[in-house]
């Protein structure tokens, strides 16, 4: 990533309101991030703090109450439900805490089904999710269903599946939270390991501040307001 890379993913003074009662919960208040090619930003909160409705905003998977979000020139909300869809399968990757897998699908499968949807042939869909298990060190485990993988594995998976359509961006929800520390820590390495080869951004969702210093850059999330992460880490401790 360059000074001057090009933005990939925009959020302008988005937030997001939900009906309590009566009532509405701001769970997110003019919020803005911008992300650039190849570019790594971690998110860190608190459970509970908005870091999950913040990544459906960003991936088009649910609509702000207010602002905007752009992914590589387009507006999700000048959209509707199919070309979004599209859009969403061209340019976005996501890769969760649980690894979402079909079961009844060999991880070749799994991986490939993205490309599929996108309007690729079988043999073409085959290869990339060749090429990327093998990029994941899976090459051996292609023919085998989640059941019969590891945990690490079968996150090395999703990641080959987020990664399979050559998206802009892959957004991330605590991606190494369901491992062991040691399993997390290859991971991770992994990650950023193709993030450096195939120049795709990265937006991590992560309570684990060890994630977090591995990122280019580290906003906070904090009572619904995103803050520069570089003063949080700056002021003193209250005691």
């Amino acid at each position: 990533m360059t000074t001057d890379s090009p933005l990939v993913l925009e959020a302008r003074n988005i937030g997001r309101d939900y009906a309590q009662g009566e009532a509405l919960l701001a769970v997110l208040r003019d919020l803005n991030i911008s992300v650039k090619t190849g570019e790594k930003l971690a998110v860190v909160g608190v459970s509970g703090s908005g870091k999950t409705t913040l990544l459906n905003l960003l991936g088009g998977l649910d609509d702000p109450t207010a602002g905007s979000v752009n992914v590589c020139g387009q507006d999700w909300t000048d959209i509707d439900a199919s070309a979004r869809a599209q859009w969403r399968n061209k340019h976005v990757g996501f890769v969760y805490q649980f690894h979402h897998l079909l079961g009844e699908f060999s991880a070749l499968e799994n991986v490939a089904l993205p490309c599929l949807i996108g309007g690729a042939s079988v043999a073409e869909s085959q290869q990339r999710a060749t090429e990327l298990l093998t990029k994941v060190g899976l090459a051996d485990r292609v023919d085998h269903k989640p059941a019969e993988l590891s945990g690490g594995e079968r996150q090395r998976v999703a990641i080959a599946r987020a990664l399979v359509t050559s998206p802009s961006v892959v957004l991330m929800d605590e991606p190494t939270g369901n491992l062991d520390p040691q399993t997390a820590e290859v991971i991770l390495d992994l990650l950023l390991e193709l993030n450096q080869t195939l120049q795709i951004s990265f937006v991590v969702v992560t309570h684990d501040p060890a994630i977090a210093a591995r990122m280019d850059r580290t906003v906070k999330l904090i009572d619904g307001k995103l803050v520069d992460g570089q003063l949080i880490d700056a002021e003193p401790a209250v005691v």
